[in-house]
């Protein structure tokens, strides 16, 4: 029997699968676990959410919850759980029932086998087509980022050691990949196929869009990587272009002619015109963040709390 789990859920409107979420989860832990407790970080979703988690913890001592004084996104409420997570396991799970909780003690057992990371995957996750296409390319991503063949089965059910959240303790940047900083304190990850459930509850949050700029923001806050894509392009349309060169000196010494045709001058000159605005947007991205980390913007700020955190492990806030 595995002891002292914390259980952390980011909870956006949600409101219809939180009861059910929660009994779900203690008939589970209470099987694997002498001492738990649940943490729901409730994402400013304006619904009837903080009041069912209220009142949750007001019935079960083992329940916390804390508020959003605003929507900060998933993997932000995710940094807060983990930092008030009293607990020496951690598991992080959606509220919209599509992780399964009876399969928590399948994932504790592969962590009982050295690793400090297990992620609990799917091979035919029941999302939309969009869906399923960005998260795929979101992980391709998260693989070069992380250096570790484990990220293409990363997903949000997750079980690590909680003493991992020493490698990012005096990370503070409103750009928060949970994946990525747990790459920081070790690379011994592993996995564990489950099933994935239907959604019973409403519909993803998740749109096209925001998938894209999760994506953006994980690449340019976390790698060089397409800084270097920007040089080696950069470096590429230069030697392109003394071919080009080479080609119209050549050919005038030769001929004693230019080369004819407007189309290709200008079809050459919106190749690099297009290759510098791409390098400068690339840029950009980077200026922009630095730009939002020198005003201290915070990457989580509660408006409210619930639940007994009398106790706490030593570096949790």
């Amino acid at each position: 029997m595995m002891n002292n789990l914390s259980v952390i859920i980011p909870v956006y409107k949600s409101q219809d699968s939180i009861t059910e979420l929660y009994k779900r989860l203690v008939a589970t832990l209470e099987g694997c676990s002498n001492t738990f407790e649940i943490i729901f970080v409730e994402d400013h979703g304006r619904d009837k959410s903080w009041e069912i988690i209220s009142k949750l913890a007001q019935n079960d001592h083992r329940v916390k919850g804390f508020q959003h004084s605003r929507n900060f996104g998933q993997h932000n409420a995710l940094l807060l759980g983990i930092r008030k997570a009293q607990k020496e396991i951690v598991i992080t799970i959606d509220d919209d029932l599509q992780h399964p909780p009876e399969e928590i003690p399948k994932m504790l057992i592969k962590l009982a086998e050295g690793f400090d990371v297990v992620y609990g995957y799917s091979s035919s996750e029941q999302h939309g087509l969009w869906r399923n296409l960005t998260s795929q390319i979101t992980k391709l991503i998260l693989k070069n980022t992380m250096g570790v063949q484990a990220a293409r089965q990363v997903s949000a059910f997750r079980v690590f050691r909680t003493k991992l959240r020493e490698a990012f303790k005096n990370y503070y940047n409103p750009y928060v990949n949970i994946d990525v900083l747990l790459s920081w304190g070790t690379n011994r990850f592993g996995t564990v196929e489950m099933k994935h459930d239907e959604r019973k509850f409403g519909e993803s949050r998740y749109t096209f869009r925001k998938l894209a700029r999760h994506a953006i923001n994980m690449i340019t806050g976390y790698s060089v990587l397409p800084l270097r894509i920007a040089s080696l392009a950069g470096f590429g349309f230069a030697v392109f272009g003394f071919f080009v060169l080479a080609y119209v000196i050549g050919r005038y010494i030769l001929e004693g002619g230019v080369v004819p045709g407007f189309p290709f001058l200008a079809s050459i000159i919106a190749i690099f015109s297009g290759a510098q605005l791409f390098s400068i947007g690339i840029i950009g991205e980077y200026l922009a963040k630095i730009y939002f980390n020198s005003m201290g913007s915070p990457y989580s700020v509660i408006k409210d709390s619930v639940g007994n955190f009398a106790d706490t492990l030593e570096g949790s806030d």
